[in-house]
């Protein structure tokens, strides 16, 4: 069975929006807020992590926001991955689809990714895809999480987890502070979110 992983940049408070540069991802006005704590350890760091062989489980905007960028870039550990890799995307253009090799989920959306997931083959590595990843949280078809939180606060900007998807909970597996201050924190995903009440003192019962 392949697991399915998600990769993501992510700001201290939460936003995934235009890490990379101003077009990115509409008009966000901190677009590339990612990109000055790049660097050579951040790259080899993120190459590790997809690994050597593994494949693409992308929505259809950060499908299209990496077709106009990686096929462009030459001799990069990254880009050899990501134009390499298979993608399957969730879309409903499908004959659009033109950064392969690439095949559609079909319509039933988590019943293409359980049937991918069922089968024998590299990790499928989640990008961005916001709608996506919180619907394979909620799903329980999610293996592993890494976030690689940056030292900024944004305010504004599309979520890693969507509005009104239900809450999960993860589990710390390991961590990695890079030279340049961004965390790579590795999750396992546990499931629904546990909450527990702060106990009631003996004096307060009593009262």
């Amino acid at each position: 069975m392949r697991k399915i992983r998600i990769i993501a940049n992510i700001s201290l408070d939460g936003v995934i929006q235009s890490p990379g540069g101003p077009d990115e991802d509409g008009d966000y006005p901190h677009g590339g807020w990612a990109m000055r704590y790049f660097d050579t350890a951040m790259a080899e760091a993120i190459a590790a992590a997809q690994g050597k062989s593994f494949d693409l489980l992308l929505g259809r905007r950060t499908y299209d926001v990496f077709a106009g960028h990686w096929p462009k870039v030459e001799n990069d550990p990254i880009a050899d991955g990501l134009n390499a890799a298979t993608k399957y995307v969730a879309t409903h253009r499908p004959d659009s689809l033109g950064w392969g090799p690439v095949e559609d989920l079909g319509t039933d959306i988590i019943a293409g990714v359980r049937r991918l997931k069922s089968k024998d083959g590299p990790d499928l590595i989640v990008w961005g895809s916001t709608t996506l990843t919180s619907v394979l949280l909620e799903q329980g078809l999610v293996d592993e999480v890494l976030l690689l939180v940056y030292p900024v606060l944004l305010g504004r900007g599309k979520r890693f987890f969507s509005e009104g998807a239900d809450p999960r909970e993860l589990a710390l597996v390991s961590t990695k502070a890079t030279s340049s201050g961004v965390l790579m924190n590795t999750y396992r995903h546990v499931g629904s979110l546990q909450t527990v009440a702060i106990p009631t003192s003996a004096g307060a019962q009593q009262a």
